[in-house]
C-alpha cells in the first residue's frame, strides 16, 4: 500500500514537472531534460523523506497539491492543477451545467445557508429559500462542513432524490423536503427586453457553450419582433469564459470575413486567427457596450474587438485586463494542467493582457503602468488606442466607492438577514421596477441593525488605530497624547448618523436583495437597471446619433490618466468574506 501510494505522488510529480519544461529558457534541449529529471528527483526524494521521518502525520495529496498551487502561481494566475475532486467544478466553468438542486450556498459563521434558490429549479420549486439554514443533507449533520463539502453533497445524478433538514428563519419547527435532483444550466443571458420604445438591452453573464445562440436568439426577437433600433450590451462583471462564443457574438454584428481576435504563443503551430465566418444579423444598428473592472477574458475580446473595427462604444471603466489563452492538457489519475500557451491579440493589434500581474488593484484590475511600457495602435478608423492591459471605455464612467459602513453591513450579513427576515413577513411586493424602500421600511432596517448590536471601524478608524499602535511601540505616543486623542474624537464615527449620511447608498444594497427574494435574479437586474449610470450614458448616447458619430472621429485618443489607475475600489461582490458554492 505504501509503495503504491508513492508511486501515485512519483505520477503527480512527474505531471506537475513537465510544464517546467516549457518555462525553462537559455538551455539545449538536452540541458533541459537533464535538469527535468534532476529537480524530478529531488522532489520525489524529498516528499518520500518527509512522509517516512516528519514528526506529525502528513496527507501526501494535500502536500503535493500545495507545492503544484505554489509553482503553478509563480507563472501567472490562470495556470492551474485541476484535481479529480475539482473535475465537476471545471466542467460547470465552462459548460454552465452540473445536476444538483438549482441553488447557491454560503457559510454565514458556522452554518451553511441557502444564498439564492436559482429560479425554475428544484430549490425553488421545492419550497427553499434564501435565509434558509441547511442542518441536514443527505441525512449528515453541516454544522462543521465546509460550503464545498455541502455543495458535492446536494450534487449527484439526475432524477435521483436528495433529502435536506432546514431551519427557516421566523419559524418554530425545523423543515424536512426531499427534493429531486436536475440538470442545471444556468442561463449566460439572465435577462433581456426593452429599455424604452427604441432601445434593445442584453446582459451576458459568463461566455459558456452555446451563449452565442443565446445572444443571437436575444437580439433577433430585440429586432424584429419589439422593434429596437439600438442596442445595450451589458458585460459587467463578465469574466469570460469561452474564446470561440466571444468570436461569435462578434460576428453577428461585423462583416463576414473581419478578424475578431488572434492567438499567439511560443508553440508557433497553435497560433490562430479568428475571423467572422458566417453573415451578420446587423452591421448598422448603433451598439453601446457596456464594461467594469470585473469584465475580463472573452469580455474584453468582444468590447476590444468591437471598439478596433469601430462598431460599437464602449462605456464604462477599464477592464480587467486579462488576455492569456488557457490550454487543458491530460495529466494522470483523471487531472488535468489548465496552462497558459498565448495571449490574445485584438484587431488593432494590440495585446489586452496586463504587463505585469503584480501591479494590479486590488480588486485584480489593471494597476499602474508607465507611460514608457505602453504602445500606440489604431482602429479601423484611425482612433488611437493603446496596449497595457485592458479596454479603455470611449465613454467613462466614475467608479462609485461604497463607504466602510456600507461595506461592513454587507460583510456582516445585516443587509442578506434583514432581507431574509422581510421576506419572511411579507407575502408580495410591486414590481421590480416599482419597489423601493420607503422611509418606514429604512427605518426598521436601522431598530434591526442596532438590535443585532452591529458595530464597525471606519478605513479611517483602522489606519488610525495602526498609528497609535506604532506610536506607542516607537515612544511618540507620550508626548502627543493630547493630539492624538483629539484626532480620535474627530474621526470617531456615530452609527445611527452614519446610517443616515449613507442613506442612498445602503437602500440601493436593501432594494438588490429584497427585490432577489421575489423576482429572483432577472427582477434583481430590472430593478437596478431604474438608476443605473452606465445605462443612462449610453441611452443618452444613443438617443443622439451626431455624439454617437462623434465617438468615432479618426485621430481621436482613448487613453486614461494612468496615476488614476491606483485608486482603491469596492464592489458589494467583494466586500463578502464568507465562501460560496453552486449546489
Amino acid at each position: 500500500m505504501k509503495q503504491n501510494r508513492k508511486t501515485k505522488i512519483g505520477l503527480s510529480i512527474a505531471g506537475l514537472f513537465l510544464v517546467a519544461s516549457i518555462v525553462m529558457t537559455g538551455f539545449n534541449r538536452d540541458e533541459k531534460l537533464f535538469l527535468v529529471d534532476k529537480n524530478l528527483d529531488i522532489y520525489y526524494t524529498l516528499v518520500r523523506e518527509l512522509n517516512l521521518f516528519y514528526v506529525d502525520e502528513i496527507n501526501p495529496t494535500d502536500l503535493v497539491k500545495t507545492s503544484i498551487d505554489e509553482m503553478l502561481g509563480s507563472l501567472d494566475p490562470y495556470t492551474n492543477y485541476i484535481p479529480e475532486s475539482d473535475m465537476e467544478d471545471f466542467r460547470f466553468m465552462t459548460t454552465g451545467e452540473y445536476a444538483g438542486i438549482g441553488a447557491m450556498i454560503s457559510k454565514h459563521g458556522d452554518q451553511v445557508i441557502i444564498a439564492e434558490p436559482y429560479e425554475g429549479f428544484p430549490a425553488q420549486k421545492s419550497g427553499l429559500k434564501a435565509g434558509d439554514i441547511l442542518i441536514e443533507v443527505a441525512g449528515k449533520e453541516t454544522e462543521k462542513m465546509s460550503t464545498e463539502d455541502v455543495s458535492n453533497l446536494l450534487k449527484g445524478p439526475a432524477n435521483k432524490v436528495v433529502s435536506v433538514k432546514i431551519d427557516r428563519p421566523g419559524q418554530k419547527k425545523n423543515l424536512e423536503i426531499d427534493i429531486v435532483r436536475e440538470k442545471i444550466q444556468i442561463d449566460a443571458v439572465p435577462y433581456y427586453g426593452m429599455i424604452d420604445d427604441e432601445i434593445g438591452y442584453i446582459r451576458l453573464s459568463n461566455f459558456t457553450q452555446n451563449c452565442g445562440d443565446e445572444v443571437k436568439k436575444a437580439f433577433t426577437e430585440l429586432k424584429k419582433q419589439k422593434g429596437a433600433k439600438s442596442l445595450v450590451l451589458d458585460l459587467r462583471s463578465n469574466p469570460g469564459g469561452l474564446l470561440i462564443e466571444a468570436v461569435k457574438i462578434v460576428n453577428l454584428f461585423v462583416p463576414k470575413g473581419s478578424e475578431v481576435v488572434s492567438t499567439k504563443g511560443k508553440v508557433k503551430q497553435w497560433d490562430k486567427t479568428y475571423k467572422a465566418t458566417e453573415n451578420p444579423i446587423d452591421t448598422i444598428m448603433p451598439i453601446a457596450v457596456l464594461v467594469n473592472r470585473g469584465s475580463a477574458s472573452a469580455s474584453e475580446i468582444v468590447s476590444g474587438a468591437l471598439q478596433d473595427l469601430d462598431r460599437a462604444v464602449i462605456i464604462g471603466s477599464r477592464t480587467f485586463g486579462k488576455g492569456l489563452v488557457q490550454t487543458t492538457r491530460d495529466l494522470s489519475y483523471n487531472t488535468k494542467l489548465k496552462v497558459t500557451t498565448a495571449k490574445y491579440y485584438i484587431p488593432s493589434g494590440r495585446c489586452i493582457q496586463a504587463l505585469d500581474y503584480a501591479h494590479r488593484n486590488e480588486d485584480g484590475s489593471v494597476g499602474t503602468i508607465p507611460d514608457s511600457l505602453i504602445t500606440e495602435f489604431t482602429t479601423k478608423k484611425g482612433r488611437k488606442v493603446y496596449d497595457g492591459g485592458g479596454i479603455v471605455p470611449d465613454l467613462k464612467i466614475d467608479l462609485d466607492r461604497l463607504s466602510s459602513l456600507s461595506i461592513n453591513l454587507v460583510r456582516d450579513f445585516m443587509i442578506f438577514d434583514y432581507a431574509t427576515k422581510f421576506a419572511n413577513e411579507k407575502e408580495s411586493i410591486p414590481s421590480p421596477e416599482e419597489f423601493e424602500i420607503s422611509d418606514e421600511i429604512f427605518d426598521d432596517f436601522k431598530t434591526f441593525v442596532k438590535e443585532r448590536k452591529f458595530s464597525y471601524q471606519s478605513e479611517t478608524e483602522e489606519v488610525f488605530s495602526e498609528l497609535l499602535e506604532t506610536a506607542k511601540s516607537e515612544k511618540y505616543y507620550d508626548a502627543a497624547e493630547e493630539q492624538f486623542e483629539a484626532l480620535k474624537v474627530k474621526i470617531g464615527h456615530e452609527l445611527n448618523k452614519d446610517l443616515e449620511s449613507f442613506k442612498e447608498e445602503i437602500k440601493e444594497m436593501l432594494t438588490d436583495e429584497i427585490v432577489t427574494r421575489y423576482y429572483y435574479q432577472k427582477g434583481a437586474i430590472k430593478s437596478a437597471l431604474k438608476d443605473d449610470k452606465g445605462l443612462e450614458k449610453a441611452k443618452e448616447t444613443l438617443k443622439n446619433p451626431q455624439a454617437f458619430s462623434t465617438v468615432f472621429t479618426k485621430g481621436k485618443i482613448i487613453s486614461m490618466n494612468w496615476k488614476t489607475l491606483k485608486t482603491k475600489s469596492h464592489s458589494i461582490t467583494e466586500s463578502f468574506s464568507s465562501e460560496y458554492a453552486g449546489a
